[in-house]
């Protein structure tokens, strides 16, 4: 799958070091592990056969090549798929949470035939909030996870947006007759 700035494609074994690197910064892992790093052997062994298998795409750079960081698109109730990204820290603020997140609910419309795509995020992640609201995605609850070691910031919940198939065909259908 492409996008205007960047190719989706399935993760390979050669993604390994990428994907070591992109788990093991800090900053990206804040909002998901409270910033803690994982061990090579966890990514080659258990996280990239996962990715491999199910959904989720590796982001390279289309006019370099570079590894920007992964979005999935994977089952969750009937006729739902859950959206996710995890881009690197340089890729951050050049609106490729939003390009590639776009894609690929136009996929899960168009192609795939979901019903609904929604995405959580922890409620004081605030910049993958804004790409979610930017996609077309309205928050629909606030939920308090049971976490064993929480991490900063658990205390004011997770947070799940949400697009239906009804909003977004009326979506896409106000910008095809605004471009004729």
């Amino acid at each position: 799958m492409d996008t205007e700035r960047f190719i989706l494609r399935p993760f390979t074994m050669d993604d390994a070091g990428e994907l070591v690197r992109l788990h093991n910064d800090r900053d990206v892992m804040r909002f998901l592990n409270g910033g803690r790093p994982t061990p090579r052997e966890t990514i080659v062994r258990e996280t990239l056969p996962r990715f491999m298998a199910s959904g989720f795409f590796a982001a390279e750079e289309r006019r370099t090549g570079a590894f920007i960081g992964w979005f999935h698109l994977r089952p969750g109730g009937e006729g739902e798929l859950e959206l996710g990204y995890r881009l690197r820290r340089e890729s951050w603020g050049r609106g490729y949470a939003t390009e590639g997140s776009l894609r690929l609910i136009e996929r899960a419309f168009a192609e795939l035939g979901a019903r609904r795509v929604y995405a959580q995020t922890m409620a004081v992640n605030l910049g993958s909030r804004r790409v979610m609201e930017k996609c077309g995605l309205r928050h629909v609850r606030t939920f308090w996870e049971d976490w064993e070691d929480p991490i900063d910031g658990a205390e004011q919940g997770e947070v799940e947006y949400e697009l239906l198939r009804e909003e977004w065909e009326a979506r896409h259908h106000l910008v095809y007759w605004s471009d004729q």
